[in-house]
């Protein structure tokens, strides 16, 4: 099993299990579940676990952070049970308007937010390569990458009808055709010649351009149609279903949206649009201010997405104005991680905060937020005072998008408009957003920060010598097994034999007992038992996988004599196994016990054992000087 799905399994568990899963989708960097009992997760586990970022509970959705490689343990995820389909029946989850709102909005637009930011930022590179005279807009080059990338924004409705299907529960086959309907040529182009038309003598209004690149329309579309189509399946016999149903929703639903929904549907986005426009005519660099300083919080508590319509109707109408100011509030974060990468004395976050200033730069900011600047306090304080400072230069500057993209450097392309090729305002907004990215970086070193490093050095370095220096002290683990010592690298996986977990050895037991090397707290415990992660008392992180692909024998053999979360005592039996059965199965025994945090440390030193009872000592970990 590879690592992805042991994650997924072990999410799945503490979420509840598949029977508590009403729904799940992923973004950049999140897991987002909608679950039937959110009291039913072990939140405070899934914190603790190693390969969780943080766990956020935010507009009716239970949030997992788990990073860039979210997509993959997604996929293996939904390779356990479609719970999309297997709950559909499920009842919606309650909350508050606000809550349902962002569900809805985060449902729909989530599943393709990476097509649509690809689309987005290529859409900006090519009218940058326009304006700097790189190719024409009727070379063949141009034609065919500006299909691709402007295809999307054309035909959003279609994409969004099928999302929002899937949300509301409805036939998305039925709600694509209504979308098609609305993009449908000959309707766009009745708009555009300003036709009057009717329906049964009932005026139909179109507007200047149709429906084209519109959010809202569809997506309440959609939403009746759940209702129509649910009625109709109660009342048409079983056997008629399959044409009639379909040929009845068509019926109700076509005259519906173009008569009544559309045009609703048109208003209310408009007003949104005037709405923030109005605010943003009172005070650009306000706007800039508020936006700008506080977006990284919207993004914690899942409440960015009730402002994507927001952009997505300024950019139908042309510009937005919004998305520009949003730029230095992420690279205000990545700006605070840089200075947190200067300033720390951890190597583990040295090499985190170096890591996140990147991923920040193309938008990903939940590694930086929750694995860095959020976790030290102040970095995150400096980067959201930086992101102000910068939101309101981009605000004064009134600068606005034409592309809609993730909010990255990738963007800055967007910010040219397509028809008088101006760069004025990819220019303001590079600078506000180096502002943000410098002034973040300035203010973390002023406000600093309790450096993890100094306060782990400080818990293990005893009183003053006589000298009156002070001295580190190494501390020794004691075998968790008894057994016969093997060398790391002789064990048959290559992620423990060429040490990227870290330093150790490995046991092969002879007997099916695994305890506790240090006094510490369990802080990774897999729902199968095939594996136990132990934080000591003095900060080592101590992993130990009993045998090699025993994820696969799915607990068989496996008694848990601990709990995640548990203090325990060096000596403590963590997991009865057996040892029989995993050989039974075709599986090595052998049990690597490796320090995954060794860069914190000088060395590890095994003893030169051959064999080993459980409680001896045979790994020593030198602390640095």
């Amino acid at each position: 099993m590879s690592k992805n799905s042991e994650i997924a399994a072990k999410v799945l568990d503490l979420v509840g299990g598949k029977e508590n899963v009403q729904s799940v989708v992923h973004c950049a960097t999140r897991l987002r579940f909608v679950l039937n009992d959110e009291g039913k997760a072990d939140t405070e586990s899934l914190k603790a676990d190693s390969d969780v970022i943080q766990v956020v509970q935010s507009g009716g959705q239970y949030q997992v952070v788990i990073g860039s490689h979210v997509s993959d343990v997604y996929q293996e995820l939904m390779g356990l049970a479609n719970f999309n389909g297997e709950n559909a029946n499920a009842e919606a989850k309650k909350g508050n308007p606000l809550n349902q709102l962002v569900d809805v909005i985060s449902s729909i637009f989530t599943p393709f937010l990476g097509a649509m930011a690809g689309a987005g930022v290529l859409k900006g590179f090519l009218t940058l390569a326009l304006t700097l005279g790189w190719t024409t807009d009727t070379s063949g080059l141009y034609t065919v990458l500006f299909s691709v990338a402007d295809g999307l924004f054309t035909y959003l409705p279609v994409i969004l009808a099928f999302t929002a299907a899937q949300k509301f529960k409805t036939n998305p086959y039925l709600a694509v055709a209504l979308g098609m309907a609305l993009v449908h040529p000959s309707i766009t182009a009745a708009a555009g010649a300003g036709l009057e038309m009717n329906f049964l003598g009932i005026p139909i209004i179109l507007g200047a351009t149709g429906y084209t690149s519109s959010v809202i329309p569809i997506i309440l579309a959609v939403y009746v149609q759940s209702f129509v189509e649910r009625f109709f399946k109660k009342v048409v016999p079983s056997f008629l279903q399959i044409i009639v149903v379909p040929l009845l929703v068509f019926l109700v639903m076509a005259p519906v949206t173009f008569i009544a929904i559309g045009p609703l549907g048109t208003i209310f986005g408009n007003w949104l649009g005037s709405a923030y426009n109005g605010i943003y005519g009172i005070s650009p660099i306000l706007a800039g201010i508020v936006m700008g300083g506080l977006w990284q919080v919207f993004v914690m508590f899942g409440m960015h997405w009730g402002f994507v319509p927001i952009m997505m109707v300024n950019l139908g109408q042309g510009a937005d104005s919004l998305m520009p100011m949003l730029l230095p509030a992420v690279l205000a974060q990545g700006g605070a991680a840089l200075a947190v990468f200067f300033m720390t004395k951890s190597v583990k976050l040295k090499g985190l905060a170096l890591s996140s200033t990147v991923t920040s730069i193309f938008g990903i900011t939940e590694p930086t937020v929750y694995g860095v600047t959020l976790p030290l306090k102040k970095p995150f304080i400096a980067a959201c005072i930086a992101g102000a400072v910068g939101g309101a230069f981009v605000g004064f500057q009134q600068v606005s998008n034409y592309s809609f993209g993730l909010v990255s450097l990738l963007s800055l392309p967007g910010f040219i408009p397509q028809d008088t090729k101006d760069m004025s305002g990819l220019v303001m907004a590079a600078v506000g957003t180096a502002i943000a990215f410098v002034l973040a970086f300035i203010l973390t070193y002023v406000l600093r920060f309790d450096d993890p490093a100094e306060a782990s050095e400080a818990a293990v370095t005893p009183a003053a010598t006589p000298t009156g220096t002070k001295k580190l002290e190494r501390f020794v683990l004691t075998s968790p097994l008894e057994g016969k010592i093997v060398p790391l690298n002789d064990v048959p996986d290559p992620v423990f034999s060429s040490g990227a977990l870290g330093k150790g050895v490995a046991v092969e037991p002879i007997v099916g007992e695994l305890y506790a090397p240090a006094d510490g707290e369990i802080t990774t415990l897999f729902p199968t038992g095939h594996a136990v992660g132990l934080t000591s008392t003095e900060g080592a992180e101590i992993l130990m996988h009993i045998g090699m692909d025993t994820v696969s024998l799915e607990g068989e053999g496996f008694e848990k004599m601990v709990k995640q979360g548990d203090k325990v005592k060096k000596g403590d039996l963590l997991i009865r196994f057996d040892i029989e059965k995993i050989k039974a199965a075709g599986l090595p025994v052998i049990t690597p016990v490796v320090v995954t945090n060794a860069n914190d440390y000088l060395d590890v030193l095994d003893m030169n054992q051959t064999e080993i009872l459980s409680g001896e000592e045979f790994l020593t970990i030198v602390p640095n000087e």
